[in-house]
């Protein structure tokens, strides 16, 4: 906790003797920091599509399987009118 209230305060130190336009810099990395991290969260939380519909998943038993991988029912066109 020293090293963490060290730092804040070595910053808060060296970021006062900065340029008004410097100090605006710091703030704008800082921003971006902070949306990187939001950015990376987000994208860790990310799912599938499949994960997404997963609850619905076999709620329509019609014994076809997985269409998307069986090559003979996905060029079927009877069902198309």
């Amino acid at each position: 906790m020293t090293q963490a209230i060290n730092n804040e305060q070595l910053m808060l130190h060296e970021f006062k003797k900065l340029s008004a336009n410097q100090q605006q810099e710091v703030i704008d990395f800082i921003e971006f920091l902070q949306y990187k991290a939001q950015k990376d969260v987000v994208e860790k939380q990310s799912i599938s599509a499949y994960e997404a519909a997963q609850q619905w998943a076999g709620c329509v038993d019609s014994k076809l399987g997985d269409l998307s991988t069986n090559q003979a029912l996905s060029e079927c066109t009877d069902f198309i009118s």
